[in-house]
């Protein structure tokens, strides 16, 4: 696929975001994850998957360029499309490890949460939710997953505050589990990816979906509805300038 690709280090799966230059995810990009992640998960022989982008940035989040001007039914088809990407990440009964490698911004941010251990960069790097900045408001998983994993006043100041926060400052909040040297996060993922998948893998899946219970049985009662309460008005008419001057500033 053109912007997915996957490698295999034996029963570990390296599956990485390759979208020029930031991995910001458009209709396109969402579904070409979506379809090769669920394919990945039905391999024969994997037993682990780490979730990586490319050096110095996992995911900008949404493409700012294209998202703001897409129109209703664009929208709607992006809303279901993320809705059921982060459902098969943040559900799937393998091992899912985030090789973190550098900004992981907004729904970047929230990729990196659906997974189950989280390895960040030491280096110097942007992590948060800047949806407030540009004024678009979570699809329903994207939250479900936020509330889930993040600590009721983190999630509340990333999100209303719309500000980045460094990698060691994402480590204390627990948004990652460890840092290493930038040379160092995918081996570090992907020794701790063997290690999740050399335990019995029914019963690692059967308490993964303990652990979520709750939060799966609410993505997946949006995913069977249909129904998100964004779906109608996701993108506001002023975020397209919102987003031209998001970007500018961050050139």
């Amino acid at each position: 696929m053109g912007h997915v690709t996957i490698e295999r280090d034996g029963a570990v799966a390296v599956f990485r975001l390759d979208r020029p230059p930031v991995n910001a995810l458009d209709l396109e990009f969402a579904c070409e994850v979506e379809a090769a992640f669920s394919a990945l998960t039905a391999t024969q022989g994997v037993g682990a998957i780490v979730l990586t982008g490319t050096d110095g940035c996992f995911s900008a989040g949404l493409d700012l360029r294209r998202i703001p001007f897409y129109g209703p039914e664009e929208q709607r088809m992006m809303i279901h499309t993320a809705n059921r990407m982060l459902a098969r990440l943040y559900g799937c009964p393998l091992p899912v490890v985030a090789a973190v490698s550098g900004h992981a911004v907004a729904a970047g941010l929230i990729l990196l949460l659906a997974c189950d251990y989280r390895v960040g960069s030491s280096a110097s790097c942007k992590l948060g939710l800047s949806e407030a900045r540009v004024g678009i408001p979570f699809p329903a998983v994207a939250m479900h997953v936020l509330q889930a994993e993040v600590a009721p006043n983190v999630a509340r100041v990333l999100t209303l505050r719309g500000q980045n926060i460094t990698s060691q400052a994402a480590l204390a909040f627990g948004l990652l589990d460890e840092l290493q040297a930038p040379d160092r996060v995918l081996p570090a993922a992907v020794e701790t990816a063997h290690d999740l998948a050399s335990m019995p893998a029914d019963g690692y899946a059967k308490l993964k979906r303990q652990l979520r219970a709750a939060t799966l049985a609410r993505i997946e009662e949006t995913i069977a509805s249909g129904n998100d309460p964004v779906l109608e008005s996701w993108v506001p008419p002023e975020a397209g300038a919102a987003a031209v001057a998001l970007l500018s500033r961050h050139k």
